[in-house]
C-alpha cells in the first residue's frame, strides 16, 4: 500500500505534477495535482499495488519514485526522482494482526480514550494520588507563589535549585538534549508520513558534495502478504482514516529561550546574537534586540506568525551577530517541519502538561485550567473552569483523570527541545545550540489562549538604608603624646560590586576605649532579581565598549572600620560583611555580640551536637537593628576587633520615593531623624586647637600631679630665693652701714 500525501518544495515552473511509483516491474500513477500553489496534496492519497516479491529482504527490489509534470500537448517532463531502499522497515502484518500502528492508531501499551472501563478503573487511584499531592501542597505555607514563573519551572528542570525556588510537587518541564525529531520514542515525528527528498533526474553531484534536493515527497509505504487462496477475502487495508488533506491556516508560536556554545564572531571573543524567525514570506525579529557580549545569550522571546500548512511548512530559526555596520553575520540556522508535527499521532504541535492546574501564575496568561484535550490553553490543553483560582487545589478528580489518560497515550509532553545550529558556509559543523519549543494552533479549533510569558526576569530596584549608630570595643591603633592608646574612628560602606557607591562617616576623634558615636546614614540603590536572589550590575568592561555587560552577584553589604591618620595611611581596624539574603541575627546588647553568633553555635546539651545559627532575609523582614561583630584576619583565624550598632532598612523604589532620606545627616533628615552624636569634649582634631588638646590630653588626667609639682616648684623657688638673699641680709645686719652714715650726719 502506498500513502501518497503530497509534493513539497518543487520549483515554481512546475504546473500539474503527478507521481509514478515503480517496484517489481509494476507501476502506479497517481492523479495530478491541479494547482500546486493552493494545495500541494494529491486528491487521492491511498493506493494499493499488488506485487510478487522475494521472501528474502536482501533481494527485494527498491521503490523508484518519479515526479512528472503535465505540460501542453501531452508533454510530461520528469522534474524529480528518488530511490527508496531497505524496504524491510515497511514490512508488517495485515491490518488487525499485530502490525505496527498505522497513522492515527495509539501506540502499543497506551490507554485507549474510547475505553471507559479503563478510565473508571484508574479513577480511584488517581484521586488518591492527587489528594496526597493536595496535602503536600498545603504543608508549604511559606512558599511565595508570586515568584513562581515559567523560569522557575525551567531552572527546576535544569536542576538549579537556587534559581528555581519550586516545590517538589509542582508540574515539571521536560528538557530534551536534542531535536524533538531525534527523540527515539517519537519516531522522528514521521509516523504518519515520511519525507523523501527528490533529486534532479540525470544530475551528477560535484565530487565530495552531496546532491541538492529539488523537492520532497510526503508519503509512506506498507508491505504485507496477501492470502494465497483467492477465495479468502483480502485483509482490511491501511490508511483508511486519514485527516483532511486541505491546507489549513494555523497560528504558530515560536518560543526561543536561550542559546549556548555559540562560536565567537567579534574581536573580543564574544558575539552579539539576536533571533530571526522565517515562515514562508514572513520574517520576524529585529536586529536592535540583540544580547550584547555573550556566547550564552538568554533571549526569552516569543514570535507569533500565521501560516498555511503545508504551503508554508518549513520554519527557519536563525541566530545572527549584530554589527555596528550591516550586513550582520549569520551564526547558524535550524529548520523545523511544521507539517510533520501537526500530522504526527504523538501530538507534537502542543505539549501536554504534567499537572491539571486551576491556577496560573502571573504572566502565564489567563487563569484557565490545564488538562483534557478540549480547548488549548497556553502551553497545554485545557478547559475553562469557574470559581476562584486556588493553586493548592489542583482540580476535580475527573479533570485530573482525563489528563492522566492523555499522558498514558505517550503524547509529547510540555517540553523544551535543544536544536543544533548549522551555517551554509560551513556545512556539517555545529555552530552552537538553541533551546526552544513551537506551538501550532489550527484556526479551525478556535482562538487559542494567551501565550506563555517567557520574558527574562527583570530586576527590581531597591534602596538600602544603613544607619551607623555606635561602635564599641574597637581596636586602638594609635598612641598619643602621653602614651595613651587611642583611635580616630570612622566607618566606610558599600555594596559588593558597587564600589563606586562607597560612602564614609565623619571621624570620631580620640576614642580612648574604642567607643564611637556617629548617627550616620548610608543610602545605596541597586537592582535585585528576587527569583535568583542576585544583584544585577550592568556595566561597561572598557570605556570604549558600546554595550553593557550584565553581572550578577549576591547582595552583600561590606562595612569597614578605619583609624584616621593625617600624615600617613589610615589603619585598617576591622570588617563586617552582611549578605542581605542570609543575614545573621543581631545581638540586642554589645556584651552578647561575638563572632560565634555568626558561626556554628554550640548546643547547651552535648548529645545534640552543634546547631546552625538563625538567619533572616532582609528582603522579607525589611527592617532590623542590633549589634554585629567586626573581625580582622590574623594568620589563619579571625579575631574580634570591634562591634557595630546598625539599623538596616530595605525599601522598594516606590517606597523610597514616598519616604525620602538624605545621606549622612543631610536633608531630608527623616525616617528616622538623626541628631548630631553626643561625643566627649576631647573628641576633636588636635591640629585645630593645640591648647585644648593639652588640656584634655594632660591636664584632665594628671592635674593632681601637675598641681603638686607646681606647688613644689613654687616652694623650691622660694627656698632658692631665700638662700640667695640670706648672706647679704645677714651682712647688712652685722655691718649696718646705714647706722654709720646716720652717726656721721648727726655730728655735722
Amino acid at each position: 500500500q502506498v500513502l501518497a500525501w503530497g509534493l513539497r518544495g518543487l520549483r515554481s515552473g512546475v504546473r500539474a505534477p503527478s507521481l509514478e511509483v515503480q517496484c517489481g516491474g509494476r507501476t502506479l500513477r497517481t492523479p495530478t495535482i491541479t494547482d500546486l500553489t493552493t494545495n500541494p496534496n494529491f486528491p487521492i492519497n491511498a493506493f494499493l499495488l499488488t506485487l510478487h516479491l522475494p521472501a528474502e529482504e536482501e533481494y527485494v527490489p527498491p521503490i523508484r519514485l518519479r515526479v512528472l509534470d503535465t505540460r501542453d500537448f501531452g508533454y510530461r517532463p520528469e522534474v524529480g526522482q528518488a530511490c527508496v531502499r531497505g524496504l524491510g522497515q515497511y514490512c508488517c502484518q495485515p491490518h488487525g494482526e499485530g502490525q505496527p500502528p498505522s497513522p492515527g492508531t495509539p501506540p502499543p501499551g497506551s490507554v485507549s480514550l474510547s475505553n471507559p472501563l479503563c478510565s473508571l478503573q484508574i479513577l480511584p487511584r488517581i484521586t488518591t494520588e492527587k489528594g496526597a499531592a493536595d496535602k503536600a501542597a498545603e504543608e508549604e505555607e511559606d512558599e511565595d507563589e508570586d515568584e513562581d514563573d515559567w523560569w522557575s519551572k525551567f531552572y527546576a528542570a535544569m536542576g538549579d535549585k537556587a534559581k528555581s525556588r519550586r516545590g517538589t510537587n509542582r508540574d515539571r518541564l521536560k528538557i530534551y538534549s536534542c531535536e524533538l525529531e531525534a527523540v527515539p520514542e517519537f519516531e522522528g515525528l514521521q509516523d504518519f508520513c515520511q519525507t523523501f527528498p527528490l533529486y534532479q533526474p540525470g544530475g551528477h553531484a560535484t565530487a565530495g558534495e552531496d546532491p541538492i534536493p529539488v523537492g520532497e515527497f510526503k508519503g509512506l509505504f506498507r508491505i504485507y502478504p496477501l492470502p494465497e487462496d483467492p477465495g479468502v477475502p483480502p485483509p482490511p487495508r491501511h490508511f483508511q482514516e486519514l485527516p483532511p488533506s486541505q491546507p489549513q491556516k494555523c497560528l504558530v508560536r515560536v518560543y526561543v529561550v536561550r542559546a549556548f556554545d555559540l562560536p565567537p564572531r567579534d574581536r573580543n571573543g564574544l558575539c552579539d546574537p539576536y533571533v530571526r524567525v522565517s515562515l514562508g514570506t514572513k520574517t520576524l525579529g529585529q536586529r536592535d534586540q540583540y544580547v550584547p557580549n555573550t556566547l550564552e545569550p538568554v533571549f526569552g522571546r516569543l514570535f507569533e506568525v500565521t501560516g498555511t500548512i503545508p504551503l508554508e511548512k518549513d520554519l527557519r530559526v536563525s541566530l545572527l551577530d549584530y554589527d555596528l555596520l550591516p550586513p550582520d553575520q549569520e551564526i547558524g540556522t535550524t529548520t523545523i517541519d511544521l507539517e510533520n508535527r501537526l500530522l504526527s499521532r504523538f501530538r507534537a504541535h502542543c505539549g501536554l502538561p504534567t499537572l491539571y492546574r486551576t491556577w496560573v501564575p502571573l504572566g502565564w496568561g489567563a487563569p484557565r485550567a490545564w488538562g483534557i484535550g478540549v480547548r488549548r490553553s497556553g502551553h497545554g490543553d485545557g478547559v475553562q473552569e469557574s470559581g476562584p483560582p486556588v493553586h493548592r487545589h489542583l482540580g476535580v478528580p475527573r479533570e485530573r483523570l482525563a489528563l492522566h489518560v492523555l499522558r498514558a497515550c505517550h503524547l509529547v509532553p510540555e517540553h523544551l527541545e535543544t536544536r543544533t545550529l548549522y551555517n551554509s558556509t560551513q556545512p556539517g559543523l555545529e555552530q552552537g545550540k538553541v533551546q526552544m519549543w513551537v506551538d501550532i494552533f489550527p484556526a479551525s479549533l478556535g482562538p487559542p489562549a494567551p501565550p506563555v510569558d517567557i520574558t527574562p526576569r527583570k530586576p527590581q530596584r531597591y534602596e538600602l538604608r544603613c544607619v551607623v549608630w555606635n561602635t564599641r570595643d574597637v581596636d586602638l591603633g594609635d598612641t598619643n603624646l602621653v602614651g595613651q592608646r587611642m583611635s580616630d574612628i570612622y566607618v566606610t560602606g558599600w555594596l559588593d560590586g558597587l564600589e563606586e557607591q562607597r560612602q564614609r562617616t565623619d571621624v570620631h576623634y580620640r576614642s580612648l576605649q574604642g567607643d564611637g558615636g556617629f548617627n550616620w546614614r548610608f543610602v545605596f540603590s541597586f537592582e535585585y532579581l528576587a527569583a535568583e536572589q542576585l544583584c544585577v550590575l550592568p556595566r561597561k568592561e572598557h570605556f570604549w565598549s558600546l554595550d553593557e555587560t550584565v553581572l550578577k552577584v549576591p547582595p552583600k553589604l561590606i562595612l569597614q572600620v578605619w583609624d584616621n591618620d593625617k600624615f600617613s595611611a589610615d589603619d585598617f581596624l576591622g570588617v563586617l560583611e552582611l549578605e542581605l539574603t542570609r543575614l545573621p541575627q543581631p545581638a540586642q546588647h554589645p556584651q552578647n555580640c561575638t563572632p560565634a553568633r555568626q558561626g556554628t553555635l554550640q548546643s547547651p546539651w552535648p548529645w545534640r551536637g552543634t546547631r546552625a545559627p538563625s538567619r533572616l532575609s532582609l528582603f522579607r523582614q525589611r527592617r532590623v537593628r542590633g549589634w554585629w561583630p567586626c573581625t580582622v584576619q590574623e594568620g589563619s583565624k579571625r579575631r574580634l576587633s570591634g562591634k557595630l550598632e546598625l539599623s538596616l532598612e530595605l525599601l522598594t523604589a516606590k517606597e523610597a520615593e514616598e519616604r525620602p532620606a538624605g545621606k549622612g545627616r543631610e536633608d531630608p533628615n527623616m525616617y528616622p531623624t538623626l541628631p548630631a552624636p553626643v561625643r566627649p569634649e576631647w573628641s576633636f582634631l588636635w591640629l585645630q586647637a593645640p591648647l585644648r588638646s593639652l588640656r584634655y590630653g594632660i591636664w584632665r588626667q594628671h592635674r593632681c600631679r601637675i598641681s603638686l609639682g607646681m606647688a613644689l616648684l613654687l616652694l623650691l623657688a622660694l627656698l632658692l630665693t631665700f638662700i640667695y638673699a640670706a648672706p647679704g641680709y645677714l651682712a647688712m645686719k652685722l655691718v649696718n652701714p646705714l647706722q654709720s652714715l646716720h652717726l656721721a650726719g648727726s655730728e655735722r
